[in-house]
């Protein structure tokens, strides 16, 4: 019992400083408030991402900031155009946040235009005028910590990065952006369910709109479930245009999943998980919820989850071994160019990971074996994949893949130590 202590024990203090630190570092401090004022014009150089963006937040009364972290009473939406300073000025996988205002569009990002959208016509000619010829939209969903500015910038990011062939829509509910207001956001993420309802229902229900995929990470992936899972029970299935859930490092119990997943029951969308075992944030979620795991942090080759991924036809990225400029590791599905080219190149589309029956884990394996060279006339008996996949193809070949690099290494020393 820690009741009553001045500090907390020791151990816990070993665990959550850190974390908590963390968390403080990977926030907004040093950054320019005010940021969609619109500064940049449309002639800025590099490209231009136009964002509808839906919320459930409280408008701010700033124009600088639009809508605050508390809750509002209905549903608001904006039409919002973010400048992304050229590739030659930038890395892909970050946002170039301004130092100061007015941002230089040249070497940051900029806000060009910013719009109310007020009535459904409204929202449906914004539509018209973006969806590309696969009539696809992307609906986003930020996690825990966002503020509204951070949500907007992050998400043309990872539009831009991605090439994303799709109308961009972001759904951002009340987060106040403090790790010390968690279960504010948990509770804002109950409140806004009935909101992300609202939003799916009206873009799958408009007849131009042929697919919908939706991407939401954290605590957004709990939101966008529960969304889903309420769909399903309303409806008696999730819409059929919602054809693709993908979930990046969801802060999500494993247990509410299951029963999530099954009253979303099947015909469903696809899911495609993206998670890594060194995710911090998601360390720190899991002791504060009752040590249970967190969707996001499990070993997608250890049971039960193995074979229960398998049974479920769910694929999952591993990305633990992935290095990542993200203190928390929290963050790698939007930061790494190969994830965010994987998203925009394959997982938009609706394709199967596995195509023409060769599983991309294989495909992986294949690439790693033809990078197990001799160095020093010894070879390298290590072979890593910073980013190993797992659907329901390759699980079922993937100890048979590692068996051909194994003998591959093994031959190549034979050969070596011959020579």
């Amino acid at each position: 019992m820690i009741t009553g202590a001045a500090h907390p024990p020791r151990r816990l203090r070993a665990v959550f400083l850190p974390l908590l630190l963390a968390l403080s570092l990977a926030g907004c401090a040093g950054r320019p408030e005010g940021v969609l004022i619109p500064t940049a014009s449309a002639a800025a150089p590099g490209q231009v991402v136009d964002i509808f963006v839906a919320t459930t937040r409280q408008p701010s009364g700033d124009p600088g900031i639009l809508f605050s972290g508390e809750r509002g009473r209905d549903l608001e939406a904006t039409a919002i155009t973010v400048s992304i300073p050229p590739d030659a000025n930038r890395k892909i996988g970050e946002v170039q946040w301004p130092k100061r205002l007015p941002a230089d569009p040249a070497k940051e990002f900029a806000t060009v235009r910013v719009e109310p959208v007020q009535t459904e016509k409204d929202a449906n000619r914004w539509l018209s005028r973006h969806l590309p010829p696969a009539k696809r939209v992307l609906v986003f969903v930020h996690g825990f910590n966002n503020r509204y500015e951070e949500a907007v910038y992050r998400f043309a990011q990872i539009v831009h990065d991605s090439k994303a062939d799709a109308a961009p829509v972001l759904f951002t509910w009340p987060s106040r952006a403090s790790i010390f207001d968690y279960n504010y956001d948990k509770e804002s993420a109950n409140y806004s369910r009935d909101g992300l309802e609202r939003v799916l229902d009206q873009i799958a229900d408009d007849p131009q709109v042929a697919d919908v995929v939706v991407l939401a990470h954290s605590m957004g992936s709990w939101l966008t479930v529960e969304a889903l899972r309420q769909m399903a029970i309303r409806d008696g299935r999730v819409p059929g245009k919602i054809s693709n859930v993908i979930l990046a490092s969801p802060d999500l119990d494993v247990d509410v999943f299951a029963q999530q997943f099954k009253t979303i029951g099947t015909p469903g969308p696809r899911f495609t998980l993206f998670v890594s075992r060194d995710d911090r944030a998601l360390q720190l979620s899991r002791r504060i919820s009752g040590s249970v795991d967190r969707l996001g942090q499990v070993d997608p080759t250890a049971e039960p989850y193995r074979s229960q991924f398998e049974a479920a036809g769910i694929s999952v990225i591993d990305l633990t071994a992935l290095e990542s400029g993200d203190p928390l590791n929290h963050g790698k599905f939007a930061q790494s160019p190969q994830v965010v080219q994987l998203i925009g190149t394959r997982l938009l589309a609706g394709q199967e990971i596995a195509t023409t029956n060769v599983a991309l884990g294989e495909r992986l394996g294949a690439i790693a074996l033809g990078t197990a060279q001799t160095v020093g006339g010894v070879a390298s008996a290590t072979v890593s994949a910073p980013i190993a996949v797992f659907d329901p193809q390759t699980r079922r070949t993937y100890g048979e893949q590692i068996n051909r690099v194994g003998r591959s290494i093994e031959n190549t020393v034979i050969s070596t130590v011959a020579q």
